[in-house]
């Protein structure tokens, strides 16, 4: 017999799995870091640990809280815009000059950590689908369970991000050899511009 908090369980790792594999701009950038093997266990931390915690204010109640401001939704998605915006010109300038994954180049000799940490703080915090999946949406189904089943919701959220987010800064690296030509990174690139504008589109469009 499944129990309630069983079923939850599986209902939040179900949902968020439907919606964590989307191409977006988390994604994006732990697939350049990965394929480049630089701090890929840091971004992943950062990530995870980011999403957890915007899961966790949606599921206490912080997505209704959101949802009677609207004015603060807005704010971040202009802020999310103009980010998104600028990501997308960068990635298109980088596959117009496309670079190449060397096979003796050192994991992690050519970023900067800080650069990195920096990018994908921003990547998050500053990106309006990351809240409108974890804390509106997620919280909001989540919000409708009594207390107990609700915590477990959460934890089935949490554990997709967990085996995602590392999942994929690591799993990268196998993909490696492919991009050793600088054809591929052009193509990757070009997909993570129209990405991010495509994105910014969807967020002006409402």
């Amino acid at each position: 017999m499944v129990t309630p908090e069983l079923q939850a369980l599986a209902n939040g790792f179900g949902l968020t799995a439907s919606l964590i594999v989307a191409i977006g701009a988390q994604n994006a950038f732990m697939l350049r870091q990965g394929l480049k093997r630089e701090h890929v266990f840091t971004l992943a931390t950062i990530c995870f640990v980011s999403d957890a915690t915007l899961i966790a204010l949606g599921c206490a109640g912080f997505g209704s809280l959101v949802q009677s401001h609207p004015q603060w939704l807005k704010a971040v998605t202009w802020i999310g815009v103009a980010f998104l915006v600028v990501y997308g010109a960068r990635s298109a300038l980088a596959a117009l000059k496309p670079q190449q994954l060397l096979p003796d180049a050192a994991p992690g000799a050519n970023g900067s950590l800080r650069k990195a940490v920096l990018t994908c703080l921003a990547m998050t915090w500053l990106n309006p689908h990351v809240y409108l999946d974890t804390v509106l949406l997620l919280g909001g189904i989540g919000g409708r369970y009594p207390a107990g089943p609700r915590i477990y919701f959460a934890l089935g959220a949490m554990s997709v991000s967990l085996i995602w987010f590392y999942g994929l800064g690591y799993g990268a690296g196998r993909l490696a050899p492919l991009f050793r030509k600088p054809m591929t990174w052009r193509v990757l690139d070009a997909m993570i511009a129209i990405t991010m504008w495509g994105i910014a589109g969807l967020l002006l469009a409402g």
